[in-house]
């Protein structure tokens, strides 16, 4: 009996299977579809297109601009320095405080000066960045005023912190 039984389930298993494979219309193929085959790498993109030679001078132009505000800073710095020293302990709104927040204020100017340079190069970046071009120089030019303005920063810092002590 035993042996009938397990030949009928085997004999119900085959029918079971032969069913299924029946309707082979509504199943999906098994076979390699055409992505699954490698393909070949994309090509490399196209070189982005250099600024244009007026987008360069202006380049130029800014450096300069932010070049010479700097040097106005650190030329007009030690003096300011030394006032700020000379009105260390003095009181709020006595001339020695006075003529070191004056000196203060300049050197924060002549920073200004640098910031809008940087600002017009940010505005070309972002100008040229959507137009798909080459950004290196601009990023190159960037980054020289965003050294000089953080060494600025650093020093209009300190100097801030020994005028209010």
């Amino acid at each position: 009996m035993r042996r009938f039984s397990s030949v009928l389930l085997l004999g119900a298993a085959s029918l079971a299977l032969a069913a299924c494979a029946n309707d082979a219309a509504r199943y999906p193929s098994l076979a390699r579809r055409a992505a699954e085959y490698p393909q070949p790498p994309p090509p490399p993109p196209a070189p982005a297109p250099q600024p244009s030679a007026e987008v360069l001078g202006k380049l130029e132009a800014l450096v300069a601009r932010a070049r010479s505000a700097d040097a106005r800073f650190r030329q007009n710095a030690p003096g300011a320095i030394a006032r700020i020293r000379a009105a260390s302990g003095a009181a709020v709104a006595s001339e020695s405080w006075a003529e070191a927040t004056i000196a203060l204020s300049d050197l924060e100017s002549q920073r200004s000066e640098a910031m809008i340079a940087l600002a017009d190069l940010d505005a070309i970046y972002a100008s040229e960045r959507v137009a798909g071009t080459d950004t290196t120089a601009i990023e190159f030019a960037r980054g020289l005023v965003l050294d000089m303005v953080a060494q600025e920063d650093a020093v209009l810092a300190g100097l801030r912190g020994a005028l209010a002590s």
